[in-house]
Parts: C-alpha cells; sequence; structure tokens
C-alpha cells in the first residue's frame, strides 16, 4: 500500500454512504485502512454494506440518520467517535435532485434539496470540525458537481445547492486551516449511480438515452462511482497535504471547455 494513500489508523465519517458515490468511497477508505461510519437513512443496504466491510477485517459502523435534522446529525458524529475513539476524515456526500426550472420547482422541493445538499455539510462540519481540532487536524472533503461551477438546464435548486457547497468549501478552508484542518470538494460530472438513473425519470426520457447523452464528454463515458472515490482518497490522504480550499472536477473532460 502506497503510503501516501494509505487511511490505516484513521477513522472515517461517510454520509449518503449505502449506495452510489458514497458506498464506493466508503469500500475503498476501508481497504485503504480506515475505520468507516456509513450514514444514511436506507439501514438495510447501509448495514449490509457495514457488515460486508466489518467481514474483510475492517472497522465499520452503520448510523441511520437524516443528514437534515440538528440531533441526528449530531449523533452520527459522535457515535462515530464514541465507536472508534477519534474521528479524522468526514465525507459530506449525501445528495439529491430536483430536475426542474424555478418556475416548476415547489418550495417545498426547492427547501429539500437545499437542506440535503448543503444545510447536511453545514450540521456535519459543524459537530465534526471540534473533535479534529482537538486532534490536531482532519480532512473535510465535499461532494459537489460540475453544476456546482457552471449552469445546467432544469436542475436550479441543484446547481444553487452544489455552488454553494464549493463556496462553504473555500470559506471552511480560510476558517480553518490555523487548525490544521484542510477543506477540499470533488465536482464530479455524470456518474453512473441511482441518482443519475433516477433523472432520467424525472426528466422523461429512457434510461438509455439518457446515459449517451450523458456521455457526451470528451472520454466518451459517464464515470464510475470507484473513479470519484479515488479523488476522494487523494484529497483524504498524504498526497493531498498541501491542498486545501481547491474544487477537484472529475468529469471525463466535460467542462473542460467551459471554466
Amino acid at each position: 500500500m502506497d503510503a501516501y494513500l494509505a487511511l490505516t489508523g484513521k477513522a472515517a465519517l461517510v454520509t449518503g454512504a449505502a449506495s452510489g458515490i458514497g458506498r464506493a468511497i466508503a469500500e475503498l477508505f476501508a481497504r485503504q485502512g480506515a475505520a468507516v461510519a456509513i450514514v444514511d437513512l436506507n439501514a438495510p443496504d447501509g448495514q449490509a454494506l457495514a457488515d460486508a466491510i466489518a467481514e474483510t477485517g475492517a472497522r465499520a459502523l452503520f448510523v441511520k440518520a437524516d443528514v437534515t435534522r440538528t440531533e441526528e446529525a449530531r449523533h452520527a458524529v459522535q457515535a462515530a467517535i464514541s465507536k472508534f475513539g477519534r474521528l479524522d476524515i468526514l465525507v459530506n456526500n449525501a445528495g439529491t435532485i430536483r430536475r426542474a426550472t424555478v418556475v416548476e420547482t415547489s418550495e417545498e422541493e426547492w427547501d429539500q434539496v437545499m437542506a440535503v445538499n448543503v444545510r447536511s455539510a453545514f450540521l456535519f462540519a459543524k459537530h465534526a470540525l471540534p473533535m479534529m481540532t482537538a486532534l490536531g487536524g482532519g480532512v473535510v472533503i465535499n461532494v459537489a458537481s460540475g453544476w456546482g461551477l457552471v449552469g445546467g438546464r432544469r436542475a436550479a435548486a441543484y446547481c444553487a445547492s452544489k455552488g454553494a457547497i464549493v463556496q462553504l468549501t473555500r470559506a471552511m478552508a480560510l476558517d480553518h486551516a490555523a487548525d490544521r484542518i484542510r477543506v477540499n470538494c470533488i465536482c464530479p460530472g455524470d456518474t453512473d449511480t441511482p441518482m443519475l438513473r433516477g433523472e432520467a425519470a424525472q426528466t422523461g426520457t429512457p434510461v438509455e438515452s439518457f446515459l449517451a447523452g450523458a456521455a457526451q464528454r470528451p472520454l466518451g463515458r459517464v464515470g464510475r462511482p470507484e473513479e470519484i472515490a479515488a479523488a476522494a482518497l487523494y484529497l483524504a490522504g498524504d498526497a493531498s497535504e498541501y491542498v486545501t480550499g481547491t474544487a477537484l472536477i472529475v468529469d471525463g473532460g466535460g467542462l473542460a471547455g467551459s471554466v
């Protein structure tokens, strides 16, 4: 194992980890030696993942939580600390999308997208950062989106929320650098996850046609969750020890001509 990518002795918490990108991050971090707290509302899949990781000899914990609720976020962070005795890495990955214009989006839908995508990151950071500071440092990785850097059609709430995550990342990086806490975000392009396939239904497009359209980028395909997880591993480990406040684009070249 490359020492720069090793997470041995570290403890990580990943929100939205029962499926998709979050699941891939939790699995990869565990393979690299980290103890992993899996946080999700999906208890069957979250617990099954924790059990599967534990069977490999790694340490894992599942915590069922609504990431938008203050007390549940606080409980999840405390559960991880109680189990592992520390918290070194926070991955704010939980996310949702509503494919609609401002006119088409209800107030309830707007609030839900902002709560899952932005409020949750604020809440988990608020409760995790004091422990990281006490330990002498840590890493926060926020999962944003390419649409946090450029606009997208019929995704007004989602674009607004991911743009907020990019700016929250930069602000946190400035505020907590003196505490030796690095804060970065990943901006994935279209990645083959249940959420991406759900977008097809929201837009009324057959899944295969939707995925074919999403693949129209320089590398000619959509991403795999494991590829986003690899970027998260880079940001979590010593290989990126001089990197903070950045938005790492992982999108097959989709934004290469835009930003």
